[in-house]
C-alpha cells in the first residue's frame, strides 16, 4: 500500500536528525565557531552539513546508482581530501587565538564568514560518499526504499532529510550560543585547542584507514 506524501516527509525529518546529531568533526566545528563568532556562523556551519546530507539523500531516494557506485568507487581519494581538509581545520582552530576582549566574544562576523563557514563544512561532508550507503541502509530498513514510482514521495523524503538535519544543527548552534557569553578569552584559548585537537585526530583517524 502506498504510504501518503506527509508519512514520508516525517520520516525523512527523523532520519536527517539521526544522521545529524551524532558527534563528529562537524558537530565539533559547529559549536566551536559558535563560541567563537556567533549563532549565525554556528548555524550556517550545520547548514552546509545538511545541504550536503540532502544531496546525498537524493542519491539514495531517488534511486541514482549510478552517481552513488561512481562516488563509493573513488571514496579512496574522497577520504584523502577529507582527511587532509579535518587536519588543516583541526590544526588552524588550534593556532587561532581568541579576541581581546573582556567578555572573550570575537568580532562581529561578516558575510565572508559566514559563507565561509557554510561551504567548509558542505565541503566536508561530501567529501564522505558513505553517507549515501548510510542513507540506503536506513531507507531499506525501514521499507522506504520503494516510493511508489512517484517523484513527489522521494522529493519529501529528501526534503524531510533536510529539515530534520537543519533543525539539528539550529538547535545545536542555539544550545552553544546560550552559553557563549559565558566564555572568557582564556576559556576560549582552551576550547581552540581542545576542538582542534578533536578535529585534528579525527582527520588522523580518516587518513590511517587508507592504510
Amino acid at each position: 500500500m502506498r504510504q501518503p506524501v506527509v508519512q514520508f516527509l516525517l520520516q525523512g525529518f527523523l532520519i536527517g536528525i539521526s544522521i545529524a546529531a551524532p558527534v563528529g568533526p562537524i558537530g565539533v566545528l559547529c559549536i566551536r565557531r559558535t563560541l567563537s563568532e556567533g549563532h549565525s556562523t554556528g548555524f550556517a556551519s550545520g547548514l552546509g552539513a545538511a545541504t550536503a546530507d540532502a544531496i546525498y539523500g537524493c542519491v539514495a531516494g531517488f534511486g541514482l546508482t549510478f552517481i552513488s557506485d561512481v562516488l563509493v568507487s573513488q571514496q579512496t581519494w574522497f577520504r584523502l581530501v577529507g582527511g587532509l581538509f579535518l587536519c588543516y581545520l583541526g590544526i588552524r582552530n588550534l593556532l587561532t587565538k581568541p579576541p581581546d576582549s573582556a567578555s572573550g566574544q570575537a568580532a562581529s562576523v561578516t558575510g565572508q564568514g559566514i559563507v565561509g563557514a557554510y561551504a567548509s563544512t558542505f565541503a566536508l561532508t561530501l567529501t564522505n560518499p558513505m553517507t549515501i550507503l548510510s542513507f540506503a541502509a536506513i531507507f531499506a530498513g525501514l521499507g522506504m526504499t520503494d516510493s511508489g514510482g512517484q517523484w513527489h514521495t522521494a522529493a519529501a523524503l529528501v526534503s524531510g532529510v533536510f529539515a530534520g538535519s537543519v533543525t539539528w544543527w539550529f538547535f545545536l548552534s542555539g544550545i552553544a550560543g546560550a552559553f557563549r557569553t559565558r566564555f572568557t578569552a582564556r576559556a576560549m584559548q582552551w576550547v581552540n585547542r581542545i576542538s582542534g585537537a578533536i578535529v585534528t585526530g579525527f582527520g588522523l583517524v580518516a587518513l590511517v584507514s587508507l592504510l
